[in-house]
């Protein structure tokens, strides 16, 4: 049998990880946020296999459970890029310039937030608050915090991760 990167049997649609999740958790419909959160942990979002092996283990509606998905911005259906790119738009940033940061990332990266470049490569969101407004304006790439940004020092990392 052959495995992909994530535990699923190709043969079988078996998948393993999700399965470890799941056993996890008795199957009760208040633990929807934590699996959810497990799920997105590890695979970087939430594929619709997982969606519905956790409609049918917890016995509620796919409708539902994508009514708590896209309601929590934590969550995503989409697979994020390796370099994940986020650009805090809350007040303290966005009045000294984040705006024009995201500007410049969407036109660098020819995506729009919210997408994934086609080779997966990068992807960015907007975030209200990174909790460094001292800094501002942030962004963070992978976590990663950029403080006192400006669209020179975006465009340095930009070409680092090239």
């Amino acid at each position: 049998m052959k495995e992909n990167k994530v535990g699923c049997c190709k043969e079988c649609g078996k998948d393993e990880a999700l399965e470890q999740i799941l056993d996890v958790y008795k199957q009760d419909k208040d633990n929807l946020i934590q699996i959810l959160n497990d799920v997105q942990e590890h695979y970087g979002y939430i594929p619709k296999h997982a969606q519905m092996a956790i409609s049918e283990y917890l016995k509620i509606p796919m409708a539902e459970i994508y009514g708590v998905i896209t309601f929590y911005s934590r969550f995503t259906l989409k697979p994020k890029g390796k370099y994940h790119i986020a650009v805090c738009l809350g007040t303290a940033c966005y009045v000294k310039g984040s705006g024009k940061i995201m500007d410049r990332l969407e036109q660098r990266l020819g995506i729009k937030q919210g997408e994934t470049s086609e080779d997966g490569k990068f992807s960015i969101e907007a975030t209200r608050c990174v909790g460094a407004c001292g800094l501002a304006p942030v962004f963070t790439v992978n976590g990663e915090v950029y403080g006192k940004a400006t669209v020179q020092k975006l465009d340095k990392i930009l070409d680092e991760l090239k």
